[in-house]
This record gives C-alpha cells, sequence and structure tokens, in this order.
C-alpha cells in the first residue's frame, strides 16, 4: 500500500535524526506516479504532493535543505535501458517537462532551501537526446521559477567521466552532478543486482590492491562494461586501494572544478551493508575528505534501507564511525 508506506517509512523523527547527525540536506527520491498517472497524463495529483509538502515542513523545521530527485519518469527508469521511450518520444518528454513545470508552480515561492534534480542516472549511451530534453526542462522551469536551483547529471549512471559530455548551460542555477560507487567491488559485493552477484570473495578497504585486480580480470572476461579497461588502467598504477584510488577515479570531477568554478554535487555514494563496518567508514571518510577539498557537495546512499542503509532496524546508526565519516565536514 504506497500511503502506508508514505506514512511510515520516513517520519520526523528520522529528518530530526540526520539533522543531529551534522547533515545540512537530504535528497528524496521519489517516482512519477506520485504526481501522475500513466492513465490521466498531465493531470497532478494533490495526494502526492501533500506527502511531499509534508516532508518539506519536516526539513524547514529541522534546518534542513530539500532536494527533490525525479527518481524514474515517464517512459524512464535506469533498471530498464532497453525499455526506455523517454528519449524518443515526444509526448513522453512533454510529461517530463509538464511535471517540472508542476513543482516550479508548487514551490516557486519557497527559499533556496529547495532543489529540483531532473532526473537519476541517466542511462543512454549517447549524451545527445538527454542534452536536448535537460535544456528545454531548465527553459521550461525558468519560464515560471527563475530562483531555484536545478541539479542535472550525466549519462552513463551520472558517470563522473561523463561530465566533460554535459553542455554548460546558461543558467548560473545549475548544479552539476556525478554519482561515486567505485570500486564496485567493495561497494556492491554480492550484490544480486549486479556481476557482484556470483563472485566469491569479500573485499576489504583499505587493503592490497591484488583482490581488485583479480575483480577486474574476473569482469572482463565475463563480458563486464568497457570502463572496466579504465579501471585496470588506474589499478595497474596503484600498490594499494585507499584514498590514491579515489583521487585518480575522480580525477573529472577535479578537472570540472578547476576548469568551470561551477557548482558540483556527488548526488549518490555508498556502500552496500553486506561489507564490514571498518570499511564502509573508511571509504566514505576518503570520498567526504576529497569532496571537501574541492568544494564538492554530497548525499550518501542511502538513510534507510535499498542494501546501503545507514540504520537498523530499530533506527538506530549502525556504525557511529560510518555517521560520522558521512557527516564530515
Amino acid at each position: 500500500d504506497p500511503e502506508h508506506h508514505f506514512d511510515r517509512f520516513i517520519t520526523k523523527e528520522d529528518i530530526e535524526q540526520i539533522a543531529s547527525w551534522g547533515m545540512d540536506h537530504v535528497r528524496v527520491p521519489f517516482d512519477y506516479p506520485l504526481i501522475e498517472d500513466d492513465d490521466n497524463p498531465f493531470q497532478y495529483k494533490e495526494a502526492g504532493f501533500i506527502h511531499l509538502d509534508r516532508c518539506l515542513a519536516w526539513c524547514k523545521d529541522a534546518g534542513l535543505n530539500l532536494i527533490l530527485d525525479l527518481h524514474h519518469a515517464p517512459g524512464f527508469s535506469f533498471g530498464t535501458p532497453d525499455k526506455n521511450t523517454l528519449f524518443s518520444d515526444e509526448t513522453m518528454q512533454q510529461r517530463f517537462i509538464g511535471i517540472w513545470q508542476a513543482f516550479a508552480r508548487r514551490y516557486n515561492n519557497e527559499g533556496q532551501n529547495i532543489v529540483f534534480e531532473l532526473l537519476n542516472e541517466i542511462v543512454e549511451p549517447d549524451s545527445t537526446r538527454w542534452n536536448q530534453l535537460a535544456s528545454r526542462t531548465i527553459k521550461a522551469i525558468r519560464e515560471i521559477d527563475t530562483t531555484h536551483r536545478i541539479i542535472v547529471g550525466g549519462i552513463d549512471y551520472n558517470n563522473v567521466w561523463r561530465l566533460s559530455d554535459m553542455p554548460i548551460f546558461d543558467d548560473s542555477g545549475i548544479i552539476y552532478n556525478f554519482h561515486m560507487y567505485e570500486p564496485f567491488a567493495l561497494t556492491h559485493q554480492h550484490a544480486a543486482w549486479t556481476i557482484t552477484r556470483d563472485y566469491p570473495e569479500d573485499f576489504v578497504y583499505p587493503s592490497d590492491i591484488k583482490p581488485y585486480n583479480r575483480f577486474i580480470e574476473y569482469v572482463l572476461e565475463h563480458g563486464g562494461r568497457e570502463d572496466y579497461q579504465r579501471q585496470k588502467a588506474i589499478c595497474s598504477q596503484l600498490p594499494a586501494m585507499n584514498a590514491d584510488y579515489i583521487t585518480a577515479f575522480l580525477q573529472p570531477a577535479r578537472e570540472f572544478v578547476e576548469q568551470h568554478d561551477l557548482p558540483l554535487y556527488c548526488g549518490e555514494y555508498g556502500v552496500i551493508d553486506e561489507a564490514d563496518s571498518a570499511s564502509r567508514a573508511a571509504w566514505t571518510r576518503d570520498i567526504a575528505e576529497f569532496c571537501l577539498a574541492l568544494g564538492i557537495g554530497r548525499a550518501i546512499w542511502s538513510y534507510k534501507g535499498m542494501n546501503f542503509t545507514l540504520i537498523d532496524d530499530d533506527g538506530q546508526p549502525v556504525s557511529d564511525d560510518l555517521i560520522r565519516a558521512a557527516a564530515l565536514k
């Protein structure tokens, strides 16, 4: 029952706990059916907005900013790239733009405490169609709302190495976005939905580089993604898996900041809860320190559940060290 989920999954107490850890914002993922039904397009549901309004009120009371992250859009899911129609179907694109115009109308009078994230993890192989749709959507939002910041990520699941494929939009309110889950062997070990599922080894961090090199060879032998050639090149230069790897892998983020001096945001990063607690905390701290040094904002995935949880079934932190690393300032 969706209503039961919206009423119970995240409460005011959760928002207060996040604030108590020293965080400054929450990123709230939502899917478009919260707002719009496929059989009733361009009609926006008040009940869905009310759930978001309530979360916004909690955030304001707790002193937290709120990012509204459209996780699934009409004709788009990052989990089913072969079925997506958003980038080829003009009606779907108009629905996508319409949803964001509805948000712009609703929250036009809010302050800078609310931010719009156009779409989560674009899975297009080429950036042209997404860049065009993002530009159209930004313009459509700006017809209504000229002040709120808008987060835009690149293709290939917001891959940091595709930041250079993004246009620099003619809009000073844009925040550019990437996600960071590397080394994947660590962050997704034994995850049922990825190539790591059947790999027998556990991974720790920091550690010797050899177990990671073995995993890279395994992926390349099993038809894994071509970007593992990049992983192989990076890891071949390193004696250990540690912060030096993060610095090397996130080089495009450093270059973006140095070249453009524009806001950059790591909208997701995290280690699966299958990993040991010390490794989760150490990796999280190294990501946090990298981002802090360059003025890059960040949001850890995830607060609750989704295999990456920060809290246990009783709502208590799974690790104080992990929370401290995630909240590092």
